[in-house]
């Protein structure tokens, strides 16, 4: 068969990460008001002074409520530094920014295309964990979404990462 894999396994290398995070009442307020963050920390608003360079996914990390019905409100949105920036990161004007090792990562992940809403995602996490059955390798409270293209593309490409376990 020629259709595409269902989830492929991946490890990201350890590195160093802009992050901010917000907790307004919608998952598409808080990652839109993250992302013009990042984005002006990108374009000029840092210790430099010029612009650093676009590096994708941009990521959302979402927690689930103990009942997993829901998303709990504060995502964390993150922007992977160039490699020219790994060893000594721009400083962000904006105190709500911080600058992030974070470690190595093992994800499994699964392409959906369209808006992230909280809907959309929960719907997401709940087809992923249908198409991978019951295991204890993953993660469940904490998920990625991993933005490629810009917010406005109504069809982007977008992946569900479930973290592996270490």
């Amino acid at each position: 068969q020629c259709e595409e894999a269902a989830y492929e396994e991946r490890h990201y290398p350890a590195g160093k990460w802009a992050c901010v995070t917000k907790g307004e009442p919608l998952y598409e307020q808080s990652i839109s008001l993250s992302f013009m963050k990042l984005m002006r920390y990108i374009c000029k608003e840092n210790s430099v002074g010029c612009y650093l360079g676009m590096t994708i996914p941009v990521l959302n990390e979402i927690h689930l409520t103990k009942e997993g019905t829901e998303l709990e409100r504060e995502v964390l949105t993150a922007y992977y530094l160039p490699g020219e920036f790994q060893q000594n990161p721009p400083i962000p004007m904006d105190p709500e920014i911080h600058i992030t090792e974070r470690a190595p990562l093992r994800v499994i992940t699964r392409v959906f295309y369209g808006v992230t809403t909280e809907e959309t995602i929960l719907r997401e996490i709940s087809l992923f964990w249908e198409l991978l059955g019951s295991t204890d390798a993953v993660l469940r409270e904490t998920y990625i979404v991993a933005v490629y293209e810009n917010p406005s593309i109504p069809q982007r490409r977008n992946e569900i990462w479930f973290i592996r376990r270490a």
